[in-house]
């Protein structure tokens, strides 16, 4: 069972990080100028000097500062529907490290597009499914990853939506399907939310055995509410543009969203029912214009990373080791990520050594 949608790519660049100034290269004034007792030689002489001295002090600072910004920082790309909890994990890392931990967060494809169309590798890279390392970025970009988080998908929804009090009872079927209701989902060509949403529209019509049930969530679900990222609707969920999005349970709380929660053979998060899952696929765009790939029902899985070419490949594993320690655990459930208890490595990812 299959549900294709149009391959639309939604590529994007990386904005750079401005840098703040000082006061080398710019005007300022001379305190040597203008003093009848010296000699004009003596005036040139000493200007000279100290224009030599502040020159080589400029020198010096811009080469400490850069050698400072590349030994102790890293890029992470992560994302977006994990970009809270990392950035909690990012700044405990940072605080044990010294490490600071610059920050990108898109949806995963929009990530693994960055590095295969535009070479911008970072030194982390963390994705909400995993699948998206074997399909997109190995073995030229990653050599092995690991697994370290789960999820479900949920549908949130707030006081504001309408025929809220009509959900108890598996009612969801029926509110979603009315005409009056405005409902969100992410891009399946750019976040791994958007298509495992049309996988749960195929799961749920198996499970319910109400054929034709996928086709009504999906045109319920309608093209003007879709968004590239699944973390961009919560927002609009909450001004009241929409009345129920398709969800991950982790944004959902950390939101503070109310979310339906759905049977497990329908939710993508049961390895139990792996093999129900797997009957659904959705083919979205592949690595290049023109291409694509399919992806099966599968649980829920994030994975992360260290590219091969990394900037940083030093630093890159040493916040990884951490996020998958047992205090990096710790703190991305305090954050409302399901980690894993224990991470388990595929491809040719390097073993994994806790933090103290």
């Amino acid at each position: 069972m299959s549900i294709r949608e149009p391959q639309v790519i939604l590529y994007t660049m990386a904005h750079p990080i401005p840098t703040q100034g000082n006061f080398c290269g710019t005007r300022g004034s001379r305190p040597w100028a203008g003093t009848a007792r010296r000699s004009s030689a003596t005036v040139r002489a000493l200007g000279s000097l100290l224009v030599f001295l502040v020159a080589g002090a400029c020198a010096n600072r811009s080469g400490d500062a850069k050698a400072a910004g590349k030994s102790a920082s890293i890029r992470l790309f992560n994302a977006a529907s994990i970009a809270r909890p990392l950035r909690v994990l990012a700044d405990s890392f940072s605080a044990r490290t010294g490490i600071r931990v610059f920050q990108e967060s898109q949806s995963s494809l929009e990530l693994a597009r960055k590095l295969t169309e535009f070479d911008d590798i970072p030194d982390v890279l963390a994705l909400a499914d995993y699948r998206v390392f074997p399909a997109l970025l190995a073995p030229k970009y990653v050599e092995g990853w690991f697994l370290f988080a789960r999820n479900r998908m949920v549908i949130g929804y707030t006081d504001q939506s309408r025929h809220a009090d009509a959900l108890a009872n598996d009612g969801w079927r029926r509110v979603l399907t009315r005409g009056d209701v405005q409902i969100g989902r992410s891009d399946p060509n750019t976040d791994p939310s958007g298509y495992r949403t049309l996988m749960a529209f195929q799961l749920a019509e198996l499970h319910y055995g109400e054929p034709g049930l996928a086709k009504r969530l999906l045109a319920a679900a309608a093209a003007r509410n879709v968004r590239p990222r699944e973390a961009d609707q919560v927002g609009m969920l909450q001004a009241g543009s929409l009345d129920y999005i398709w969800t991950y349970e982790n944004l959902a709380k950390s939101a503070g969203l109310k979310y339906v929660r759905l049977p497990s053979a329908v939710d993508l998060s049961s390895p139990a029912d792996s093999l129900r899952y797997n009957q659904v696929f959705v083919t979205v765009a592949g690595k290049q214009r023109g291409d694509s790939v399919s992806f099966r029902g599968e649980p829920i899985l994030y994975g992360i990373a260290v590219p091969a070419a990394a900037p940083d490949t030093t630093r890159g594993h040493q916040f990884v080791q951490f996020m998958l320690s047992e205090a990096g655990r710790r703190i991305l459930r305090a954050a409302s990520l399901d980690a894993l208890d224990q991470p388990v490595a595929m491809g040719n990812a390097v073993s994994t050594r806790s933090i103290p």
